[in-house]
């Protein structure tokens, strides 16, 4: 019955949809090694949530000499960034991707990476951050129509579940601008078209 609740409120809430790389693995839940999940789930999120609001700042709107080398500067770090992340965990070390959708409360993914376990361990690692997965612990809650499944996240504190929330809600927002920016772009490229 808990399976059914959760499928319920996972189809009701706004879910990420995307390619990341993605590895199932079964997991012993022992209340230490959960306690440190949760508290590095905790630290992953901050991390991913601090390089997106660098990515998603403007700082070209303000032509100022000082905003010109703020901006200089960011674009250094987020390289320098990009070079660690490669050096620490190299593509070829990777989980493949895997199309998923989540939110707090599960994640859908291709049922063949599913194990035979009570508990899975779902291990996200995001293009932002390669080198810090989100690392999950999850239970089956049932097969879908299209070759997918359903497993919901367990043992999760509210921390994490709060910075799931945020995570997705922040990539929902960020896809719609972008919308808005290709279409608007569109428009204005089919504008001068016309004239």
């Amino acid at each position: 019955m808990q399976a059914d609740e959760r499928w319920q409120e996972f189809s009701q809430r706004m879910a990420y949809q995307g390619h990341p790389h993605l590895a199932v693995e079964a997991f012993d839940p022992i209340p230490e090694v959960i306690a440190r999940h949760n508290e590095r789930n905790v630290h992953v999120l901050r991390a991913l949530a601090s390089l997106d609001e660098r990515r998603a700042d403007n700082p070209g709107d303000d032509d100022s000499p000082l905003m010109q080398e703020l901006q200089r500067m960011d674009s250094k770090i987020n390289v320098l960034l990009d070079i660690v992340d490669r050096l620490l965990v190299p593509a070829s070390v990777l989980p493949p991707r895997h199309p998923v959708r989540f939110n707090a409360v599960g994640v859908v993914l291709p049922e063949s990476l599913l194990t035979p376990a009570d508990t899975l361990l779902i291990r996200l690692h995001f293009d932002a951050c390669r080198a810090l997965p989100l690392e999950l612990p999850a239970r089956f809650g049932r097969s879908l129509n299209d070759g997918s499944a359903f497993v919901y996240f367990c043992e999760m504190n509210e921390l994490v579940e709060d910075g799931l929330e945020r995570f997705v809600f922040c990539h929902h927002r960020r896809k719609v601008a972008e919308a808005r920016l290709a279409g608007a772009t569109e428009s204005v490229l089919g504008s001068k078209h016309r004239m």
